[in-house]
């Protein structure tokens, strides 16, 4: 009986335990790739392998995402050219000076309800003592476009 126990005890332990899930292990690993890319490309590397690096990766994405990240590419390229796109834990995002200043996150990559465009601190679009820092996507509307150029200006500095 006392065995049953222990064994029945070390199984919900083992289910309880809390870890990464498998789709942010994958998104280390992408980062992990990424960074050895980089370093492999050293001083050769060019706002163009970035590019093509996100156009790839947008690709692959599936029709929902794929159509919010093309969009959002086009809007970041024009609102602030002097961002290098780049890839940032398996998704697009786009830097200044090294520091990535932006990223958009698919839904289907982390299985979430929407996709989400994130900025870091260097955006620096602090409002007052309390501000978002990332935004659920579910569509692009022309509203929404023209909130994530006022955006992304800002936050390119």
């Amino acid at each position: 009986m006392a065995e049953a126990q222990k064994t029945t005890r070390a199984a919900a332990r083992k289910k309880s335990a809390v870890g990464f899930s498998d789709e942010e292990k994958a998104a280390m690993k992408e980062h992990a790739q990424e960074l050895k890319t980089a370093a492999r490309r050293g001083s050769r590397a060019s706002k163009a392998n970035g590019e093509a690096d996100v156009v790839a990766k947008i690709a692959e994405m599936a029709a929902p995402d794929r159509a919010m990240a093309e969009r959002l590419h086009a809007i970041v390229g024009a609102g602030a050219p002097e961002l290098t796109p780049k890839l940032w834990y398996g998704m697009p995002a786009y830097a200044k000076e090294g520091k990535v200043v932006l990223f958009f996150q698919s839904a289907e990559k982390f299985k979430a309800r929407y996709a989400t465009l994130g900025f870091n601190d260097i955006a620096a679009l602090d409002d007052g003592t309390m501000w978002p820092t990332a935004f659920a996507l579910t569509k692009l509307t022309p509203a929404v476009e023209a909130r994530i150029t006022e955006l992304v200006r800002k936050a390119a500095g």
